[in-house]
């Protein structure tokens, strides 16, 4: 028997028996398309994850400050003290000091009520310098950025993110003047939208982004603290450089060691390496249970095909009589199992793909398909029809034709 015939009546003997078939697929199919989404939604958090962090700008480097211990010995996290000052972000703007630093955006932040006539919207309040622009990588939709000499004099004007614009206001509100806390401030400018996935609760395109004397001053903070500092370095392949170069010039500066830092120093490849670490982590543990149902598919896969040798030892009996050798017998059930397994393997994939197509909207959470998972979940749930037929296929090919023939 060739194995085209051999093919043609493993489908045949699959599609006798429609219902048992299916119901026997059902298990590799539910176990392939939860892999299939299993591993999409790890892969479609980490993407998501690598977009946000990639909004925030291109070769950064975040200084933050360290945390405080109230008089009850009960310390905050790290970013509650207020260790940074605008002294620290001109130190490391020098590039006498720091040369692979290229740009330093000194940052404080707030929450405000902005007030456009009868409409309100609270947003972030963000105090900066002209070089955050460049260094957070963005870039305008219309008007222009402050200047340094606007910094200097504490010019009230500001330019608004994109979700807090259209929050606001409609049309383009450059030109337009909003109250904040009691403060006019004009709009000279919206940014474009940073590209960020926005969640519930955050959004790196609602934001209002004024010179940081004028935030101060609306906030009434006092002294030069500041809430972070974002340095852009020269290039990727610097960026470690830099980043020792800031290290050594802070704990200069603040009289501290690498045990005691009163600031932390993070990179985008520490943020992501932290954040993809967790999101694999639960990859692998739902994957480890979406691998179940695929085992107990191939279980579904031998118990079956061990009732087909039952119900055909006859049929068995007689071929090999006609002289069918074991190996042709052992070769038909092995196919059989394997077109179950194929089939499930496909059927799964695609339930897996619409899955990915319909549950995005609903949770919220973008799903995106591997190609390597889906070659993977195919090659094996065939390797799961081969694995588990193979007993039931070396039961078939050990019946002796007298013995076959004789059973009812």
């Amino acid at each position: 028997m060739t194995w085209l015939e051999t093919l043609r009546t493993g489908l045949e003997a699959v599609r006798a028996h429609r219902l048992r078939s299916a119901l026997t697929m059902l298990g590799i199919v539910i176990g392939v398309s939860s892999v299939i989404l299993t591993v999409g939604l790890g892969q479609g958090a980490q993407d998501q994850v690598s977009a946000q962090i990639s909004a925030l700008g291109s070769n950064l480097l975040v200084v933050s400050p360290g945390s405080t211990t109230s008089t009850t010995g009960v310390r905050g996290g790290f970013g509650s003290s207020t260790t940074l000052t605008l002294s620290d972000a001109d130190a490391i703007a020098d590039k006498s000091v720091a040369p692979e630093v290229a740009q330093v955006a000194p940052t404080t932040t707030g929450s405000v009520s902005l007030i456009d006539g009868t409409t309100n919207w609270t947003t972030s309040l963000v105090g900066t310098t002209p070089a955050w622009l460049q260094v957070r990588s963005r870039s305008l939709a219309s008007g222009r950025f402050f200047t340094q000499a606007e910094v200097d004099s504490g010019a009230h004007v500001v330019v608004l993110g994109s979700d807090t614009a259209s929050q606001l206001t409609r049309g383009d509100p450059v030109g337009q003047t909003v109250t904040a806390d009691g403060a006019t401030l004009t709009v000279i400018g919206v940014l474009k939208p940073s590209g960020s996935a926005s969640t519930s609760t955050t959004s790196e395109d609602d934001n209002a982004v004024l010179p940081i004397s004028t935030e101060k001053a609306i906030t009434g903070a006092t002294g030069n603290s500041v809430s972070s500092i974002y340095v852009e370095g020269k290039s990727q392949a610097t960026l470690g450089a830099a980043y020792a170069e800031i290290t050594t010039l802070l704990q200069n500066l603040h009289s501290v060691t690498a045990n005691n830092a009163d600031f932390t120093l993070t990179s985008q490849d520490s943020l992501l390496e932290t954040a993809n670490s967790t999101n694999k982590t639960l990859t692998v543990l739902l994957g480890g249970v979406a691998a179940i149902s695929l085992l107990v598919g191939g279980i579904g896969v031998m118990n079956i095909m061990l009732v087909s040798v039952t119900e055909r030892i006859r049929e068995i009996g007689l071929r090999k009589a006609l002289g069918a050798t074991p190996r042709v017998i052992r070769r038909q059930f092995l196919v059989e199992a394997s077109v179950l397994g194929l089939l499930g393997g496909l059927f799964g994939v695609l339930l897996g793909i619409l899955g990915a197509q319909v549950l995005p909207p609903l949770i919220n959470q973008p799903v995106s398909v591997s190609l390597l998972a889906t070659l993977g979940a195919i090659a094996t749930s065939l390797a799961l029809g081969i694995g588990f037929g193979v007993y039931p296929a070396s039961r078939a090919a050990r019946l002796t034709p007298i013995d076959a023939l004789r059973s009812e």
